[in-house]
């Protein structure tokens, strides 16, 4: 069908805008805007038709006059976006289904394959003009903000995209879980048994970072992505475990990073440490916890009954280098599946040695667990050190010494540097 015929049919469904108009023609490009587009199409019609040119009215047949109110909508997002921090937005909407089936109606009837949709132009329109009036960028590939502009209920609705931190922790203080932790009795709801805190434990190493970090951005929560996690019993020592902060719907986006360190170090003095790194991306937190870290463990071990010195450096001797084959232990199979790895011993030392005590420090590979290393797990993990000195051995202390990319530079298998 040729253009001017297609265009005479769709003014026959009734008034229509420009911006409609020429939004049904909308991927055939030629430099021009929607609005330019349905207005040269206008004009181009009358001509062949030989009849007075009529500019478009206030009412269309599609948009319902929505284009002559893209105005008030940038000033309802101005309003939305204020107390929020940003650099880069971008506009989405939601169109009313009677609006959304008007301009399907004609696309299905006249077969039209090169027609916008009536949202992504309001998109764009809006963003230039907010764009003009505010000075920030609109930006497709993660922006700071989103303004959903919600017709049907006459509103604007604002999704903040998250900060996110890299940094690493020091863990000083043992009886503080990794991140939040719910009550198993309620579920976080609050009962009796957590005191109505709905967590298992009052403060974790989430927590006491976080309060900080939500205060300074500003920040409905702050989230720890961590590389790994230590015990709740255990320390994490050395220059600590690498995690990513992610920060929830914050009003503010840009901190200096070396005061909100030196606030929470000061504040948390003799529980945890931090140094932060930098700002970081959402593919920081996929890098962070994918990683397999090597880390390195020094573990106090008691035996039942005397034993010589000679007696452990046999059985750390078997150890050293050994593939460990671990069921799933008993501690954390109600949350994990009950699988066999196998996890190499990278390295051991005695560190201290003493007729029922030691102190060992071991280097394993990521996802080895080292307390059932020790105490053998009854028989789930073999070998172990319980097995091979044919007594049991239990964990006193167990502290998480480095947390580690790669073998250099550490203390490693008979006691050298590598």
């Amino acid at each position: 069908m040729a253009m001017m015929e297609l265009v005479g049919k769709i003014m026959d469904y009734g008034e229509i805008c420009d911006h409609c108009l020429g939004r049904l023609f909308g991927k055939r490009g030629h430099g021009l805007t929607n609005d330019e587009r349905g207005r040269a199409l206008r004009i181009a019609h009358t001509m062949e038709r030989n009849i007075p040119y009529s500019p478009a009215g206030d009412g269309c047949c599609i948009c319902r006059g929505l284009f002559s109110t893209l105005d008030e909508w940038v000033e309802r997002t101005i309003q939305a976006l204020e107390g929020f921090e940003y650099r880069t937005f971008i506009i989405g909407t939601r169109v009313p289904p009677m609006l959304a089936e008007n301009e399907e109606m004609i696309w299905s009837d006249l077969h039209l394959s090169d027609a916008e949709p009536l949202n992504a132009e309001v998109n764009r329109e809006v963003g230039k003009r907010l764009e003009r009036r505010t000075g920030k960028k609109a930006k497709m590939d993660r922006p700071d903000v989103v303004a959903i502009l919600d017709i049907p209920r006459g509103c604007v609705e604002v999704q903040v995209n998250p900060v996110f931190i890299r940094g690493r922790y020091v863990k000083l203080e043992r009886g503080i879980p990794q991140t939040r932790w719910p009550c198993r009795e309620c579920g976080g709801s609050g009962c009796p048994r957590c005191h109505q805190t709905g967590k298992m434990y009052p403060d974790s190493v989430e927590e006491l970072i976080g309060r900080h970090v939500k205060a300074c951005f500003s920040a409905e929560d702050a989230i720890l992505h961590g590389g790994g996690r230590e015990d709740i019993d255990a320390l994490m020592l050395g220059e600590g475990r690498p995690f990513v902060m992610e920060v929830v719907k914050p009003r503010i986006r840009i901190r200096d990073l070396s005061t909100l360190q030196e606030e929470i170090n000061r504040a948390e003095a003799g529980r945890i440490s931090v140094v932060l790194t930098g700002y970081a991306e959402r593919a920081d937190v996929r890098e962070v916890k994918a990683e397999r870290m090597m880390k390195r463990y020094r573990v106090t071990v008691e035996i039942e009954g005397p034993i010589s010195p000679g007696e452990i450096k046999r059985a750390i001797s078997s150890l050293r280098g050994a593939t460990i084959r671990q069921r799933t232990p008993m501690r954390v199979s109600h949350r994990r599946a009950d699988l066999i790895r196998e996890r190499r011993v990278l390295g051991i030392v005695l560190v201290e040695g003493g007729q029922n005590r030691c102190i060992l420090e071991i280097l394993g590979e990521a996802g080895l667990y080292i307390k059932e290393l020790i105490t053998g797990d009854t028989g789930r993990t073999r070998p172990s050190l319980s097995e091979l000195l044919g007594r049991q051995c239990n964990v006193i202390e167990l502290d998480v010494v480095e947390v580690l990319r790669s073998l250099e530079g550490s203390v490693i298998a008979n006691n050298k540097k590598v």
